[in-house]
């Protein structure tokens, strides 16, 4: 027990006060207990029912003391010398008619940021640059569309990205997409398409999102997460710092997504990128220091300690040592590439610099395990509907539904 922060407390104030402490008396038993033993039973480790105090006497712990926890709770679930590699597209930038303040690809400010509508990818294009992301190293490969959600745009340009997730996915990559919000039976098709994870950020806390957008609320986000569950999707929800928020909402923000009934299989922790033209560009907000998304980093690995955390965006403006720090306190993926959506990131050359010096090495899609997949029959145009769509067949041949009919 002696060698944690925790054990060391315990030696110091006593078992009594130890258990006084709302930080550790839910885990931290079992967790030295298990240390000294050799026997971790980690699925006691995972719990759902976090209350804000606890949570906020995490987050606010001495930032050494938070970072040494928070790496030793990252060495019972984790390889800590593997990071994973992400790649994320945008497969349809700008046009957004959502007012997310921090985005550049709302179309209601898009003359201020200069930022025109695209049209969607095409299949090739996209397939292309997922070959160019598994070649340089990503085992995961994201794909974001600047939509409120795929019943906006119809079936014909969701059956693409279906195509796209089915193409990927036969890669042996990981497939990650965010559409906005979804439907059950939108959910149901990606599933089938052979989709590993969507994501859907809650961004910050359930108080303090109103002033980042007006077009949606917080229980739509929940909503959609919940839907994609169900389709038996991974969740991949995080948030941003830096929108302004306290100390208070970033605490929410993780109370939020620790007390889901199922932990997210990936947390991204985001740093504001304040993208000129944006309205949060435009309030002049100081952007969070490295070691405020470190303090994000370790809290978000102690209450959901099986999940991945994603050092997200922001990740140009830290040092490598402030990205050691992170990768010390559980951040376990990080994206490369030139872009993410719309904004810089770090080069691939820096990257792999990065790895050599710090010891890092890329965790393989699906940990090295995956899962069987068969890619799945296209519609032929003789379902119910009869209109000739090439939608993927959701149910038995029998009982064909068209892709169309959800749109």
């Amino acid at each position: 027990a002696g060698r944690s922060n925790i054990g060391m407390l315990v030696m110091k104030s006593g078992v009594q006060n130890f258990l006084a402490n709302p930080v550790v008396k839910h885990f931290a038993i079992r967790h030295i207990r298990n240390l000294s033993c050799g026997s971790a039973k980690k699925s006691e480790m995972v719990r759902t029912n976090w209350t804000r105090e606890e949570i906020g006497e995490i987050y606010n712990r001495p930032l050494l003391s938070l970072v040494y926890d928070a790496a030793t709770m990252h060495r019972m679930f984790h390889d800590p010398q593997q990071v994973q590699k992400a790649t994320l597209l945008s497969i349809k930038t700008g046009g957004c008619p959502e007012t997310c303040t921090y985005c550049s690809q709302s179309s209601k400010w898009s003359k201020d940021t200069n930022l025109k509508a695209e049209k969607l990818m095409e299949l090739d294009d996209v397939y292309e640059m997922a070959l160019r992301a598994h070649a340089n190293g990503s085992s995961r490969f994201c794909m974001g569309a600047a939509w409120r959600g795929p019943s906006q745009v119809g079936p014909k340009q969701f059956q693409r990205v279906l195509e796209m997730v089915t193409k990927i996915r036969m890669l042996g990559m990981e497939v990650c997409t965010t559409l906005g919000m979804l439907n059950e039976e939108q959910a149901k098709q990606l599933k089938v398409a052979g989709l590993t994870c969507y994501n859907h950020n809650v961004d910050t806390s359930p108080e303090y999102y109103p002033k980042i957008t007006s077009s949606r609320t917080y229980e739509d986000r929940l909503d959609t997460i919940d839907k994609v569950r169900k389709a038996g999707i991974s969740v991949c929800s995080g948030g941003i710092i830096g929108l302004g928020e306290s100390e208070l909402d970033r605490v929410g923000m993780l109370h939020t997504l620790a007390t889901l009934s199922e932990h997210p299989e990936s947390v991204p922790i985001n740093a504001l990128v304040a993208v000129e033209g944006t309205p949060l560009a435009k309030a002049g907000l100081t952007p969070p220091s490295g070691l405020e998304l470190v303090r994000c980093v370790a809290t978000a690995r102690i209450v959901m300690p099986a999940s991945m955390v994603r050092l997200s965006a922001g990740r140009t403006d830290l040092t490598m040592a402030e990205q050691a720090l992170c990768f010390m306190a559980g951040a376990n993926s990080i994206f490369t590439g030139d872009k993410l959506l719309t904004t810089p990131n770090v080069s691939a050359d820096n990257d792999s610099a990065m790895f050599d010096l710090l010891g890092l090495q890329p965790k393989p899609a699906f940990s090295g395990n995956p899962p069987a997949f068969e890619a799945p029959r296209q519609c032929s145009g003789s379902c119910a509907e009869g209109k000739g769509c090439s939608a993927e067949v959701t149910e038995a041949p029998q009982q064909r539904r068209c892709g169309s009919a959800s749109a």
